[in-house]
């Protein structure tokens, strides 16, 4: 008996089937039609859809990643010096080009709020799926609680309302940002979208600042450790500094593959998640080469490798503040703030997912009348805020969340890859330039850059392979006999075996 037909009579626990007979009525009889059982497990689970444009998800895709160019890439300078950060970020950047535009065309073919895991489900089968959903989810869990951190220490750098970071910032941030979520879909990625742009406008005004006093001196002055195996003044710690340096490339682009997650809000999402996940990699490069050049180069990498703000430290050779410093410093802020509500977003979406398909507790998808998962988004804050607040260390959190995000890089690029082998007839709208080699280039770096991470944090992988394994055992002893059939990504998967049985 497979999985599926294991389900078929499972109760959703709050009282609603997942499965049955489609509706019948026999009027020659006098029976009365009963009302679909699917349809209303679904009515109950839905997004507003055709909320989101190009605008605002080439604006979304900017948002989860804007953070990190003001701060988090700079400790890669410690690990490989400027070197070897440079090669890491742009080896990282290269897997995320490619990864991109293989899941712009998984996203054309399959465009559902699963995302990742909808893509993994069709090419990889329910584990595969849940693999790859439960990395995801780890990843946009995780991060949020990180930045809320990290915004805590601007609150408090920057004087605002004499408010010192801890718990009542956190809290004020997870209500304050969860609320405008919980107000709907379209206007949280105009509010998203209005503080990226003032996040972007303020990183160009910084590169022209610092460019103004850029010395080629600065990008060499950290010491090499003769030690190290290749140490020079461009690789200090040796050519094993640059694996080490991959996890802080990747802040440069970590969360842009999240814009799929919006695929059931977005109108023509076929032709616009394409266009708008090549536009946010295009802005990304760009602002990560402006960032990295400009900030080593005005202060010196010795300098910036170990502070939290390096933006503003790049802007204060003296180390008074001056004009120019102070309106980084607030946009610092705006571009945390920017990441951390576009990542909440994300992590609701792939857990109203995991839960629609019965990989997660189906409570969890429920919908609120203006169509968005409010458990999806509440459970998730709470999560973040109990962490952020327990133990208020950010750095170790994001480690954990680059774990599991590169976990998840390494499985989508493999289910394209397995997809376009298995299934070359399928009806692709958008195809992936390179096809297989592109995607195959995206899954051997993002291999590489999980072992990096074991470099880097030891301690941080540990943890997260601990939740992965709790998460494993929940599917394996429970949920995976419990999937909703009806479930788009769960229906598109068994088309694809209804296809390969006729052909046998």
């Amino acid at each position: 008996m497979t999985e599926q037909s294991q389900s078929a009579g499972s109760p959703a626990p709050e009282g609603t089937p997942a499965h049955g007979d489609t509706a019948r009525g026999d009027t020659a009889r006098g029976n009365t039609a009963r009302p679909d059982p699917d349809a209303a497990y679904l009515e109950r689970r839905t997004l507003r859809r055709g909320s989101a444009g190009p605008l605002l998800l080439t604006g979304l895709g900017v948002a989860y990643v804007v953070s990190g160019d003001y701060s988090g890439w700079n400790a890669g300078l410690a690990e490989g010096g400027v070197g070897g950060l440079a090669v890491a970020a742009v080896l990282m950047g290269l897997m995320y080009t490619c990864m991109v535009f293989a899941l712009a065309e998984l996203s054309a073919i399959l465009p559902t709020a699963g995302g990742g895991y909808g893509f993994a489900r069709r090419a990889l089968g329910p584990w595969g799926g849940f693999l790859t959903g439960t990395a995801i989810l780890i990843e946009y869990v995780l991060a949020p609680a990180a930045i809320v951190c990290f915004i805590g220490d601007y609150v408090a750098s920057l004087g605002l309302f004499g408010l010192e970071s801890g718990w009542p910032v956190y809290l004020v941030c997870f209500a304050l940002f969860i609320g405008v979520h919980l107000w709907g879909v379209g206007e949280a990625l105009r509010f998203s979208l209005v503080v990226t742009t003032i996040a972007v406008a303020a990183l160009l005004v910084f590169v022209a600042g610092a460019l103004s006093d850029f010395h080629t001196s600065g990008l060499t002055d950290i010491p090499p450790d003769h030690d190290a195996a290749g140490a020079s003044p461009w690789l200090p710690f040796g050519v094993l500094g640059i694996w080490a340096a991959f996890p802080f490339g990747m802040w440069f682009f970590l969360g842009v593959e999240g814009v799929p997650l919006a695929a059931e809000e977005t109108r023509d999402p076929a032709r616009t998640l394409p266009r708008a996940m090549a536009g946010s990699m295009g802005i990304l490069l760009l602002l990560a080469v402006l960032t990295f050049v400009s900030a080593t180069g005005a202060r010196g990498a010795a300098a910036i490798q170990d502070v939290g703000n390096p933006l503003v430290e790049a802007l204060q050779p003296g180390g008074e503040a001056t004009t120019l410093s102070r309106i980084v410093n607030y946009a610092g802020l705006a571009g945390l703030v920017a990441s951390f509500f576009s990542l909440i977003f994300a992590g609701s979406r792939q857990l109203f997912a995991l839960s629609r398909a019965g990989y997660l507790p189906r409570f969890l998808s429920l919908t609120s009348r203006r169509k968005t998962p409010y458990l999806g988004l509440l459970l998730p804050g709470a999560v973040g805020f109990a962490l952020a607040a327990g133990s208020g260390d950010g750095a170790t959190m994001l480690n954990i969340a680059v774990f599991g995000a590169t976990i998840s890089y390494a499985l989508m690029s493999l289910s394209h890859i397995v997809l376009r082998r298995r299934e070359p007839g399928l009806e692709r709208p958008y195809r992936t330039p390179g096809g297989v080699l592109t995607s195959s280039v995206a899954f051997v770096l993002a291999l590489a850059a999980l072992v990096a991470t074991f470099l880097v944090d030891v301690r941080a992988a540990l943890i997260a392979l601990a939740v992965y394994a709790a998460a494993l055992a929940y599917f394996a002893l429970y949920s995976r006999h419990r999937l909703v059939a009806a479930a788009p990504e769960e229906e598109f998967a068994a088309l694809a075996k209804a296809e390969e049985d006729l052909r046998d």
